[in-house]
């Protein structure tokens, strides 16, 4: 491709200097790159899915005198309190008072100890990124909870008390977050060094991975297996992802595409090479091309750092915007919406076990999931249009109509749709707004800055993200107790 022609002042050699820089930019070859960026977003959210998904097995071991293994016939009723419960973290009961407390009390600690470390750590990301190398946050971060997991699937088969099996419980979900919030913002920084469309392929990785673990749910609840050998199970898998995960990671730089990029962050041509990369895809009107003129003949190689409150004014929108998205969503999904019970099953129906593993959690992951993937086809609306907040926005509508639905039990509201289908339309459309919108915000954040800014974009809107999961855990009780 060569460079826009038309009337212009510059020199020829920065004509000639734009048209070099076009024809020897690197195609993503095999979409490797995509497919690795896919695979870094698999790997940061499966091994924290899976062990949301072995929550039953935590406060099941607590629940037991002995702290061991399960029998069998115990295990396969424990499994289908796990279909029934308000998320997919069961309870039982026993007529243990110090274990029955700490088993009541595990999910709510348990959300506090994730999103505490994980809006804490993804601040400092935000802020510390340019003195850590990149490699060591991500390396680092990844080593870390496979060493977390590991230690998990060990102390399966071990014996413990229940107080120092729920204390070191904690601790590791400490450790998970607070390294999976460094690893989630280093690795949206990094995508922000690439094409807008290369931030899609993490987000679409994060949705499959919760697809995973809903069908890991389905598949304990239809086999009756043991609680313990379940939780065995998904924690050695997260293990084998998470290797599979750094494999992948150490093999980008060697890829030319990747490379180029990163190189463009080291010089900072300003903006140049962004618009010239919109104009390969064809993006570009000739207006455009002309601005890209006068950006080639004025931007200047620049090493200083830029400000973190002047990139945040650049990226509010979309940042407010994915805030308010998953503050909605976590809101209501899984306080409220793993609460609806069916109405056209009988207390004998074998749907009453599957219904919230498939109408609630498997409904909202596929959904989410394609609405994310979606983002690799079409960025619509574009990253200025006023159609993203009003969209954003108009996703607060949701609440009112998952409330309105079978959620028992109720107290104050009146139930309106009681209809089991109704329930999972408005999951499925409550999921696919949240994955196509969540995706387009993390997107567009780092393309309203210039290349040398958009890392630090990245990790912002990665804070912005997890500020949005805090704040919709804290609406979550209000949601769920005006019911």
């Amino acid at each position: 491709m060569q460079a826009p022609e038309g009337g212009s002042s510059q020199p020829g050699i920065t004509e000639n200097a734009v048209t070099m820089t076009t024809s020897h930019q690197p195609q993503d070859r095999y979409r490797a790159v995509w497919l690795i960026f896919f695979m870094l977003g698999l790997g940061t959210l499966l091994p924290w899915n899976f062990f949301m998904t072995a929550t039953a097995y935590f406060t099941n071991r607590l629940d037991m005198s002995h702290n061991v293994s399960l029998g069998p016939a115990e295990l396969s009723k424990d499994v289908e309190l796990l279909a029934t419960s308000t998320a997919p973290l069961a309870t039982s009961t026993t007529p243990s008072t110090e274990r029955n407390y700490l088993s009541a009390i595990f999910n709510n600690v348990m959300t506090l100890c994730a999103m505490l470390p994980l809006l804490l750590f993804t601040c400092l990301n935000s802020f510390l990124h340019q003195r850590i190398p990149q490699s060591v946050r991500i390396l680092g971060s990844l080593v870390a909870i496979l060493l977390v997991f590991l230690i998990t699937a060990i102390l399966v088969k071990v014996s413990l008390d229940p107080l120092p099996f729920f204390v070191i419980t904690m601790i590791k979900i400490m450790l998970i977050n607070s390294f999976g919030a460094i690893l989630q913002g280093s690795l949206f920084g990094l995508a922000g060094l690439l094409p807008a469309s290369y931030t899609a392929p993490i987000m679409s990785g994060q949705g499959l991975a919760g697809f995973f673990a809903s069908v890991a749910m389905i598949c304990a609840i239809a086999s009756g297996s043991e609680l313990s050998e379940s939780a065995f199970g998904y924690f050695i898998t997260a293990c084998a992802v998470i290797i599979l995960t750094i494999i992948c990671y150490l093999g980008l730089p060697r890829l030319e595409f990747y490379r180029y990029y990163q190189q463009l962050k080291l010089e900072g041509p300003g903006e140049q090479e962004t618009k010239l990369d919109l104009i390969t895809k064809g993006e570009e009107s000739k207006a455009g091309q002309e601005e890209l003129r006068v950006s080639a003949s004025n931007s200047q190689p620049s090493n200083k750092s830029h400000s973190v409150r002047a990139i945040l004014r650049s990226i509010l929108v979309p940042a407010l915007s994915v805030c308010f998205v998953f503050t909605v969503t976590i809101g209501v999904f899984p306080a409220v919406a793993a609460e609806v019970k069916s109405s056209i099953a009988d207390t004998t129906s074998p749907w009453n076990n599957y219904f919230i593993p498939v109408s609630c959690f498997l409904t909202f992951n596929i959904f989410d999931w394609l609405g994310r993937s979606l983002t690799a086809v079409t960025m619509w609306p574009g990253k200025d249009s006023l159609w993203l907040p009003i969209l954003v926005l108009a996703r607060l509508a949701f609440v009112p109509l998952l409330l309105l639905c079978n959620v028992q039990p109720r107290h104050y509201l009146p139930m309106v749709f009681d209809h089991d289908a109704l329930y999972i339309f408005f999951m499925a459309a409550f999921a696919f707004s949240n994955g196509y919108l969540a995706s387009l915000c993390m997107c567009f954040g780092p393309k309203k800055v210039t290349p040398a800014e958009a890392e630090t974009a990245g990790a912002i809107m990665a804070f912005f993200l997890s500020l949005g999961l805090a704040l919709g855990a804290v609406f979550s009780f209000l949601f769920r107790a005006i019911v």
